[in-house]
């Protein structure tokens, strides 16, 4: 079985892209983040045609979280329990969707982006992660056995070689020792992240801005990520980062990180 991450930007605007690289690729469950539409406006019809179930949660034009399955789709929980909301009259966003696809707990997470060191949005993402955590420990303290993908769009740089010069991030968000802890505890929680076991540590991206030539450039960032618990990790055979998809006209600024689970 295929699983598979992808910020895809604009869901509505990319439906089609993300159709013809689930049919090449052979993907069989697709977490999707930054749908950056609601419930009702969702191209469910194009997923579906090709053979997909849906699960979506989205309220408006920003966020929104989506998992796409050919393989099933059980026990959708739109947010995790626990789950801040932001703002002065705090309202959760659509930033986390849970399913169980072909046996696999599958989480497609947007973590906030935190915005500025001095914003209250930093706070708000720092507290995000620390839920989550909890939440996730709290999964495999219920079951040691259970098999859990928190897949997504982690708004996190955790190391200096995940950046093509971090001295660019210098005083920003994504790279304070506050992120990077809050990241790694997930190791803690019983956790892997599959793709730093099986891909090479450096240059190896997941995002180039639409800015600045930085794609060509490799001016990259390496923010999505697959923690998946102990039992799940063992069945993970290879990650791909497939950075064709960033290529092309109409191309997201992420591209698709793609776990190989081999069957029980």
């Amino acid at each position: 079985m295929r699983i598979a991450t992808w910020n895809i930007n604009s869901v509505r605007a990319r439906a089609d892209r993300a159709v013809a690289w689930l049919e090449q690729s052979g993907t069989d469950v697709l977490a999707l983040q930054e749908t950056k539409c609601s419930d009702d406006k969702f191209p469910y019809s194009v997923f579906e045609a090709a053979g997909y179930e849906v699960a979506h949660v989205g309220y408006h034009q920003w966020n929104g979280v989506a998992i796409v399955s050919r393989v099933g789709i059980e026990d959708v929980q739109a947010g995790f329990d626990g789950q801040p909301g932001f703002g002065e009259e705090p309202s959760v966003e659509a930033r986390a969707i849970g399913a169980t696809c072909g046996g696999v707990r599958v989480w497609s997470l947007y973590v906030p982006h935190g915005r500025a060191v001095d914003d209250p949005h930093y706070a708000y993402k720092l507290d995000w992660l620390a839920r989550l955590r909890e939440q996730a420990a709290g999964w495999v303290a219920a079951d040691p056995d259970a098999q859990i993908a928190l897949v997504g769009d982690w708004n996190v740089i955790p190391l200096d070689t995940d950046v093509y010069d971090v001295a660019d991030f210098a005083g920003h968000t994504h790279v304070t020792p506050a992120e990077r802890e809050a990241f790694f505890a997930f190791e803690r929680a019983g956790y892997t992240e599959v793709s730093r076991v099986h891909l090479p540590a450096e240059h190896t991206y997941t995002y180039w801005d639409y800015q600045q030539l930085a794609f060509p450039k490799n001016k990259g960032l390496r923010i999505d990520f697959a923690w998946v618990t102990a039992p799940l990790a063992d069945r993970v055979s290879s990650v791909l980062i497939d950075r064709e998809a960033r290529k092309g006209k109409g191309a997201s600024d992420h591209v698709p990180v793609v776990l190989e689970v081999e069957e029980r």
